[in-house]
């Protein structure tokens, strides 16, 4: 049986089925951190950027830009996806997501939009790709102007969970446009995205997109936990790069409209959110007892 995250070491986490794995975070009441990384590059010369923010507090790390084709990691020794993965995991401790960018078939080769490389989108092969590498999320959502539509990312849900659903949590939703102005936290939008599969919901925070507040978010919140699913607030608009108080101000906000995860991006310098506000993130939720004791517990517990 999963123990809450907060309580659990290493060894359990990365044993944790993903039934047990959400419910350990579920158990968990609000203080779990996902931390974003970028592995093209890296905060520091000979560190890689998941274990820097695997040392600061992060539970689990979410691998942004990562190509499935071309896969890469800086400071984590050369080799398939798979075994990038293994490594990240022997070395940090924690479970591993991945981002997939579900382009939206009309924007795939506009000149508005960024042009992602293949190893990067949202089909039924890297899904698959990301499964077998030992991945224990996916992540549909969009980096900037890369033309990820609402309803990409509803038909990208309805394929993992259709083919994958049992092996992988699927997370999904926008941090912020993506590159396309529409409406993606209407409570219909969100309904869609439930019943197409998704275990996880991700939001923007209150205070990182214009006109989000905590009245509107504890909203959506109150809708997504009514049907039995999880909620993940981001920090996806470069404010992981603010001052502490502005990253504890929006993590109490986060946690009053009830966000089961928090979520800190990766765009300050290096590929990687400012190490002191992933602590900061960490000590708001769930005080300095805890933050300490995930900073300090060996992986090789």
């Amino acid at each position: 049986m999963a123990k809450r995250l907060l309580s659990s070491n290493s060894s359990e986490l990365l044993s944790y089925s993903k039934e047990e794995l959400l419910q350990s975070i579920k158990l968990s009441e609000g203080r779990t951190i996902i931390s974003e990384v970028i592995g093209e590059e890296s905060l520091f010369r000979d560190v890689s950027n998941a274990e820097v923010a695997a040392a600061f507090g992060a539970d689990i790390l979410l691998l942004n830009l990562f190509d499935l084709n071309q896969p890469n990691f800086k400071n984590i020794k050369a080799g398939s996806a798979a075994e990038i993965v293994e490594s990240i995991k022997k070395l940090t401790g924690r479970p591993l997501g991945i981002n997939l960018e579900p382009v939206s078939r009309d924007n795939a080769q506009s000149d508005n939009f960024i042009e992602l490389s293949s190893g990067r989108k949202a089909t039924l092969n890297n899904i698959e790709k990301a499964v077998k590498a030992g991945f224990n999320m996916i992540t549909f959502t969009g980096n900037p102007s890369v033309g990820v539509s609402n309803q990409a990312i509803i038909e990208a849900v309805k394929m993992a969970d259709q083919n994958f659903g049992d092996q992988i949590i699927i997370t999904a939703g926008k941090m912020h446009m993506a590159g396309i102005d529409e409406e993606y936290l209407a409570a219909k939008y969100i309904d869609s995205l439930i019943s197409a599969g998704t275990d996880i919901i991700l939001l923007p925070a209150a205070g990182t997109v214009p006109g989000i507040d905590v009245n509107s978010l504890k909203e959506i919140i109150r809708l997504i936990h009514n049907r039995g699913k999880l909620a993940l607030t981001a920090i996806g608009t470069s404010q992981e790069s603010s001052e502490p108080e502005t990253i504890r101000e929006i993590a109490l906000m986060s946690k009053m409209a009830g966000a089961d995860i928090q979520h800190i991006g990766d765009a300050a310098y290096g590929g990687i959110a400012i190490p002191e506000n992933i602590l900061s993130l960490s000590k708001t939720i769930r005080g300095k007892r805890h933050s300490y004791r995930r900073m300090a517990l060996s992986i090789n517990r």
